[in-house]
């Protein structure tokens, strides 16, 4: 508790007027304050129910002692408030100590040197580091304008503890009625980080206040931040007082759309995909723009506004650093954790010690012995001797081994793994996977056959599949005909023919790699499914026709080995679609848009924005560090998946073909793909048509919470359908997130309108579910899967023994089976550059946010609010339960049996680290 002091007024000063500022977003809250001696205990009772509590900032924070949102300066402002009232003309007037305190972090204010340092320095002894202004919610009564503001220098008092603290004395008129925002000014020539308002000594105690955003320096921008209280408004509830400020608030975030962004500015704009290549320093790094043409569409990102590159002006140069809106940055935890240079250690660090440790970097991996050796001996890396640092950055990856000088990287075995060593190597694995492992999403239900191509045959070869039905009973053996299985819908396929097709002799014309044009099919026995067949498909090239064969489990040595070949095709081709499609460009890529649009329409006071911010931190900074390193020209994705330098262009044509938001949703989506029908009789709505669908079961019930909370939020401040088609802001962001944030698809019939509370809720639902569930089911298993690359490889770098082989080529097929396998899965470099990045994909930060595990400050002022969120939090942990439960079920044989692991990946809650289960609000990662 800070100390409250009491003093004597013997006349209260006029506050002067504030000029009219241009605001650059942001929000806080502050106390809602009433001074009229007739209105006292009304206003005590407002004090209570709308000011107290922190609230959720645009910026990223942290809710929990310890930790913290945000890194650099961090500003922690504690306003000490006590009175002692002084009757003057039968009013009340009340001074305020505001105390501030800046808190010493990485780079922050309080460890920068240098002349600007000495600038600050003399700024705190003249008393003027920030100035800070009170803003009143409401209108002279009689012009119907805003009220002057009451403002303040604080001054520099003493440091203890790690922050270093100012003070500030305002004095409140007795008709400055209730506060509903705050200016904030810094003086400094540094930015800082705004955590918190304490008021203390009110008459009804202290009130609490939560920030966590950045205030640039005035001599980075003459602005005024603003922070409004924690209440939530729709745009027509607006206090008078505060319409103006929400207003130029959206204003400013909004920009003119002109010149390079600066690193502390908070402006958020759109912009297409066009900074992936760099032509400026290798045409081999050109790369197509993506967005903004019909042949190759895309959801759109943040702009940066940098300069074009020489050789392409319609190209945005490439810099060592991109950037996002100031509070969209992570908090030092998690740029310790994941960020751009942990992934610069691993790019930069890690992989060159092991391309010096390997000396040729095309060189495989000789034996299946030298694989398990990453695992339990590891690498000699010399190099890494000089990057001691690594040890505490990637500790799961780089430990000293006692008994050798070198440094080592050793892998972590997976736990599938270590449980069966084996189990990559089996069909019922391999089945398995496509409804509990890393990608569950491609599995769909045939429903029409034959199959065929929809690809032009003058330029890709016949369209019909090799796929007979002569073939398919000859693998079902009697117990079922087609037809039958067809009707009882127990056909299914990963159909990567048609996408993959197009770019084969392109991505074949890369070093070392290939790839087909792929189906695979499998059929559902005793509720679990078994592979049937694989056709892989090259189109016609060099005067030579279409090549395609089928291949399925093998009677023989020579098929069996065959059969495990094409498999590992299909997988190659499974994990990049994976990566590209059902991880980047529908959860990451794709809510972007959404961001960047609620941000420039919603205000921070619209109760919308308020339940979708949580669901957007990170995501902005960790798009912008994968266009950095990972989906850029040259970066991982394109050096060890198999579409190669087309990885993105690839996902820009499916974003075209496939893509719709009215899918996004989980039930909609398994209904689209066969994997369900509707079924109002069922607790969600629908049923399974494999109800041993562990990615589907878990998220169904996921999904139905997440509504359910969603549906009471959205009702409490909705209460009649009409306001939802008359609330500006919300129909502002609807239409600028499928007008220009999806720009290239707004055309399209399927997407949703928005006029009901239904609708809302059925909008926000989907948005929620694919920044929590949907992403945290295609991402934290990345490593827990594809650890160990056999069962997932990245790439295949060699082509089928049976296309077109030689004679020399088919005699070392037939005599080295093995190693024909191992000459084609990724070399050693490659391996080991996609095993160490996933191992930092994979891993939890430390100041993570798991859905539904902690209340945003502004809900709790709210009652109902508040309870709804209680009942959300726990219906999560019951859903624990319920999957630990399902987990132990023997009749469910996808998730139970010997060397299964237990399917976690919806499991809401985790620590820190690689747990292969938690679901966190947002795309952090």
């Amino acid at each position: 508790m800070l100390n409250t002091y009491t003093n004597n007024i013997t006349k209260t000063p006029s506050p002067f007027s504030l000029r009219k500022p241009f605001i650059t977003g942001g929000e806080t809250s502050f106390v809602q304050l009433y001074n009229s001696s007739s209105t006292r205990a009304h206003n005590n009772a407002s004090l209570i129910g709308g000011g107290g509590g922190g609230v959720a900032p645009r910026a990223h924070r942290r809710r929990h002692g310890g930790r913290n949102g945000g890194g650099g300066g961090r500003l922690r402002v504690e306003a000490s408030l006590s009175s002692s009232v002084t009757t003057i003309d039968s009013e009340q007037a009340v001074k305020v100590k505001a105390i501030v305190s800046v808190k010493q972090t990485v780079g922050g204010l309080l460890t920068n040197m240098g002349v600007s340092r000495g600038l600050d320095d003399i700024s705190d002894l003249l008393g003027k580091s920030l100035l800070l202004e009170i803003v009143s919610a409401e209108a002279q009564p009689k012009t119907g304008k805003e009220k002057k503001t009451i403002k303040g220098y604080a001054h520099r008092l003493k440091a203890e503890d790690g922050l270093v603290k100012y003070e500030a004395d305002l004095v409140v008129p007795p008709d400055f009625g209730e506060v509903g925002a705050v200016l904030v000014e810094n003086e400094h020539h540094k930015e800082m980080y705004l955590t918190d308002i304490l008021l203390d000594g009110l008459p009804f105690g202290s009130v609490q206040f939560t920030c966590n955003s950045w205030v640039h320096a005035k001599f980075d921008n003459p602005e005024k931040r603003v922070f409004f209280t924690n209440k939530s408004y729709l745009p027509s509830q607006t206090p008078i007082g505060l319409k103006k400020l929400r207003d130029k608030e959206l204003e400013s975030m909004r920009g003119n759309g002109k010149g390079e962004r600066k690193n502390f500015e908070r402006i958020y704009d759109y912009d297409t995909y066009n900074d992936l290549g760099d032509p400026d320093k290798d045409p081999e790094l050109a790369r197509p723009n993506l967005g903004g043409n019909k042949e190759l569409p895309y959801p759109r990102r943040c702009r940066t506004g940098r300069r074009p590159t020489k050789t392409d002006p319609s190209s945005e140069s490439r810099s060592p650093t991109v950037y996002v809106p100031r509070d969209e940055t992570f908090s030092d935890v998690k740029q310790a954790q994941f960020g751009f240079k942990t992934v610069y250690s691993v790019l930069h660090a890690v992989i060159p010690s092991l391309e010096m440790a390997m000396v040729d970097p095309e060189q495989g991996f000789p034996y299946f012995t030298a694989i398990d050796s990453l695992f339990n001996e590891g690498i000699n890396c010399p190099a890494l001797e000089q990057h001691g640092i690594l040890q505490n950055m990637l500790p799961r990856l780089v430990r000293a081994v006692t008994d050798i000088e070198d440094n080592m990287l050793r892998f972590e075995l997976p736990k599938i793994f270590d449980r069966d060593r084996f189990s990559w190597f089996r069909d019922e694995e391999f089945s398995r996977q496509t409804l509990a492992g890393l990608n569950p999403l491609s599995i769909k239900l045939v429903t029409e056959w034959p199959l065929k191509s929809n690809l032009d045959p003058k330029i890709y070869g016949p369209p019909e599949s090799a796929l007979t039905t002569e073939l398919i009973e000859s693998q079902i053996k009697g117990s079922t005909t087609l037809k039958q299985a067809l009707k009882e819908k127990k056909l299914y396929i990963i159909d990567y023919h048609d996408m993959f097709l197009p770019y084969v002799n392109k991505v074949r014309e890369l070093k070392g790699t290939t790839l087909y044009g792929s189906r695979t099919l499998f059929i559902l026995t005793e509720g679990t499914l078994r592979p049937l067949a694989i056709e892989l498909t090259r189109p016609p090239t060099d005067g030579k026709p279409q090549w395609k064969e089928v291949y399925m489990p093998g009677t023989t040595a020579t098929s069996g080995w065959l059969w495990k070949l094409a498999k590992a095709h299909v997988l190659a081709h499974d994990s990049g679609y994976h990566q590209l499609v059902s991880h980047w460009l529908r959860t990451h890529c794709c809510t972007e848009p959404y961001i960047i649009a609620a941000n420039r329409q919603l205000s921070v006071m619209h109760p919308i924005y308020r339940l979708l911010h949580p669901h957007f931190r990170y995501t902005i900074e960790i798009n912008a560090l994968a266009r950095l390193a990972l989906i850029n020209a040259g970066g991982i994705i394109e050096g060890s998946f198999s579409p190669g330098k087309y990885a993105c262009e690839i996902s820009s044509v499916i974003y075209g073909l496939e893509w719709r938001f009215d899918h996004e949703a989980l039930p909609a989506d398994l209904i689209s793909r066969g994997l369900a029908t509707e079924d109002p009789t069922s607790p969600h709505g629908v049923k399974l048509t494999i109800e041993d669908y562990p990615y589907a079961a878990d998220g169904l019930d996921l999904w139905a919470i997440i509504k359910q909370w969603v549906t009471d939020y959205v009702n409490h401040y909705y209460t009649d359908s009409s306001l939802v088609e008359s609330d500006q802001e919300l129909q502002a962001w609807w239409t600028e997130v499928r007008t220009v944030g999806h720009g290239d698809k707004k055309d399209e019939p399927w997407w949703p309108t928005l006029k009901t509370n239904e609708d809302l809720i059925q909008i926000v639902t989907t948005i929620i579910w694919v920044t929590s569930g949907h992403h945290a089911a295609v991402n934290f298993g990345q490593y827990a899967y594809a650890g160990y690359f056999p069962n997932r490889p990245t790439v295949i770098r060699a082509k089928m023994p049976t296309e077109d082989p030689t004679p020399e080529e088919w005699k070392h097929f037939i005599e080295k089976p093995e190693e024909t396998l191992l000459r084609s899965y990724p070399s050693q470099i490659q391996a080991t550059r996609v095993m160490a990045i996933l191992d930092v994909l994979s891993g939890h930060s430390p100041d993570e946010e798991y859905l539904g595990e902690t209340m945003e400050s502004a809900w709790e002022t709210e009652p109902k609010i508040k309870a709804a969120f209680e009942k959300f939090n726990g219906r999560l942990k019951e859903l624990e339960g319920i999957i630990d439960e399902r987990n132990a079920d023997e009749k469910l044989k996808n998730r139970y049996g010997a060397g299964i692991v237990p399917y976690e990946l919806l499991k809401p809650f985790s620590h820190p680290g690689v747990t292969a289960m938690g679901v966190p609000n947002s795309i952090s990662i």
